[in-house]
């Protein structure tokens, strides 16, 4: 049985913070994903630790966002897929469920292969049979949503706890340069064209579409005082979980960038090493680090890699569930939900293993990071939207700095996202290698997706706001400020009996 958690007042804030912590840890996971893990040793590799300053940059802007998401969760007490269900048409909807769920299927399937090279690199297993199993042992740490929300999100955070503790150890015996990190941290630069490609990937690469559907969701798993007091505490509470949660994710990105950086730079690298640094994959990095630091370091980075993969794939399946649930009102056991998401993500990860090996299974990785660029701003619009709504929000609503800060950082985040994508697109349309009747019908193709995707986005942005009924009505009625609370969610009861719901309660006193 699921259990929500009961936060209860107290004179000591560190008490308090306690009971919130949990849903910043489980959205700090997609930005430690196999396929961040990949950019960041690519990033490293080519420009060392130039590039620092553009991860310290993007998860500043990503805590802002996702605090956006979370406000909107303790505010109304619906989610993102709930708002977006409510605010616009059946066919936009559609749309925009479909959209969704391909996000969460795109960002599963670095998770899959992630998993599978682990195993590989761990106990010898073939990838294609890593792939297989990559989909089930996942369930395990699903089964443990019966003993509480608590538990899985302890389990996640010792899962990151390894992957931090994993790319600490390996950055302490690389030894990297403290200044020229802390010059890479503050000092903004770019060298060349391909510094600012890196960069943008580096951005694309760090919030995750369907994140922004799993914190508001997520946030509603504990039970807080609805009053506009007892609200904005609660706003305040998740910030500062949510802080200390990507604080830790920062941590181990810069590690990250630090260990390949390092061991790619040394001047007696091997010239096969040196080959392998210009085009890193999850599967070569084990080799590398092995030359380099010795094979103790490719045990550890498999570890890192299985810990990355498996605790991305849990917030994956909860961010599905909450897509179905809102868009659909639709609710699917858990574990049915992972192994349908699963199923989908599986296919194409098995053939590209087993026809392209790793190279192949790099290639799908880069795909499916195009595919959450192309999915972000179908998710952060409506979320910007619904924020800045005094409909929606009441009090809470984004202040007009808050809306400028955010509308300005989300519109730069889509247009480097929408470069990113149309640079890749046109590369491959005009590559000399495409046969010129295969490139004009790619082009017939893409060009009319492309004017949909601006149309709808444009859409997303012009449309008036639905007349709501609001669900902080209470903000404007004083007689509402007593000790009301938030009514306990059902999606954190899958297996409810009887329609009781286990209340796992902290005593903050």
């Amino acid at each position: 049985m699921a259990a929500l958690v009961q936060i209860k007042e107290t004179s000591s804030p560190w008490k308090k913070l306690l009971g919130y912590i949990g849903p910043g840890i489980l959205v700090s996971v997609a930005y430690l994903d196999p396929g961040n893990l990949e950019t960041d040793l690519q990033a490293g590799a080519d420009h060392k630790y130039e590039l620092l300053w553009i991860v310290f940059a993007g998860l500043l802007f990503a805590l802002l966002i996702q605090s956006r998401s979370a406000n909107l969760g303790v505010a109304t007490g619906k989610h993102l897929s709930e708002h977006c269900k409510k605010e616009y048409p059946k066919s936009v909807n559609i749309c925009l469920w479909m959209l969704a769920e391909i996000a969460v299927i795109a960002a599963d399937i670095p998770e899959v292969i992630g998993t599978a090279f682990a195993l590989n690199i761990l106990f010898r297993i073939p990838i294609w049979s890593g792939v297989l199993l990559a989909g089930l042992n996942t369930l395990v740490l699903l089964g443990l949503q019966r003993y509480g929300i608590r538990l899985l999100e302890g389990v996640i955070g010792i899962l990151l706890l390894v992957l931090g503790g994993c790319f600490f150890s390996m950055m302490v015996h690389a030894r990297p340069s403290v200044k020229e990190i802390a010059m890479g941290l503050v000092i903004p630069r770019l060298s060349g064209g391909s510094a600012t490609r890196d960069a943008v990937a580096l951005l694309g690469a760090l919030i995750m579409p369907h994140n922004l559907f799993l914190h508001s969701a997520l946030v509603i798993s504990r039970k807080i005082t609805r009053s506009p007091d007892g609200i904005r505490s609660a706003s305040r509470c998740f910030l500062l979980e949510s802080s200390l949660a990507l604080l830790f994710a920062f941590l181990i990105n810069v590690a990250v960038i630090a260990v390949s950086g390092s061991v790619c730079s040394y001047p007696n690298i091997s010239s096969e090493s040196k080959k392998q640094c210009k085009n890193i994959t999850l599967d070569s990095a084990a080799f590398l680090l092995k030359d380099a630091l010795g094979k103790w370091s490719s045990k550890l980075y498999a570890i890192s890699l299985l810990a990355s993969g498996q605790s991305s794939t849990v917030t994956g399946t909860y961010a599905g569930q909450y897509i179905m649930q809102g868009f659909l009102d639709l609710r699917m056991k858990l574990w049915l939900r992972n192994l349908l998401t699963r199923c989908i993500a599986i296919a194409p990860s098995l053939v590209v293993c087993s026809v392209g090996g790793s190279a192949g299974a790099g290639r799908l990785i880069i795909i499916a990071s195009m595919i959450l660029s192309f999915e972000l701003p179908f998710a952060l619009i409506p979320l910007l939207k619904f924020t800045g709504s005094a409909a929606k929000m009441g009090l809470h609503k984004n202040s007009i700095v808050v809306s400028l800060c955010t509308w300005l950082l989300g519109l730069c985040s889509i247009a480097i996202n929408i470069y990113f994508l149309s640079t890749s697109l046109l590369g491959w349309i005009t590559n000399k290698k495409m046969p010129k009747a295969a490139s004009i019908l790619s082009g017939l193709l893409i060009f009319p997706l492309i004017t949909l995707y601006i149309a709808l986005l444009a859409y997303l942005i012009l449309k008036p706001e639905t007349a709501s009924q609001g669900s902080t009505d209470f903000d404007t009625d004083s007689n509402h400020h007593d000790e009301a609370e938030v009514e306990p969610r059902a999606e954190f009861n899958h297996t409810q009996r009887t329609g009781e719901i286990e209340i796992d309660s902290i005593t903050c006193s």
